[in-house]
């Protein structure tokens, strides 16, 4: 910010080694990300809440390497009630499990 002072928004970048997007974000706003607001809660009860831990955990335990899309036929297939909606949801919650839980990858 020292050289945004003395410099253009693109000279400073360039001389902070950041890109001219951060640079003008940072210059718009330059409060730290802890000072801003913080990021907005849930805005419809989790659909998934009473399932997950009841019946998908043990499906993604017996078989670790199941697709999403499957996991999400057979919820729609024993739960008809839940509808369409929860198909990014059961991705987001699988996808957040598996890099807790996942098996380590080995290259």
């Amino acid at each position: 910010m020292q050289l945004r002072q003395t410099h253009s928004v693109t000279v400073a970048a360039a001389k902070s080694s950041i890109s001219v997007a951060t640079a003008y974000r940072l210059d718009s706003d330059a409060r730290l990300p802890s000072q801003k607001k913080p990021a907005r809660e849930r805005r419809r009860p989790d659909p998934l809440v009473d399932i997950f831990d009841a019946e998908v955990v043990p499906i993604l335990k017996s078989s670790p390497g199941i697709r999403s899309v499957a996991l999400y036929e057979e919820m729609l297939r024993r739960h008809p009630e839940l509808g369409q909606g929860i198909r990014r949801t059961l991705e987001r919650r699988n996808s957040a499990r598996r890099a807790i839980h996942g098996q380590e990858r080995h290259h």
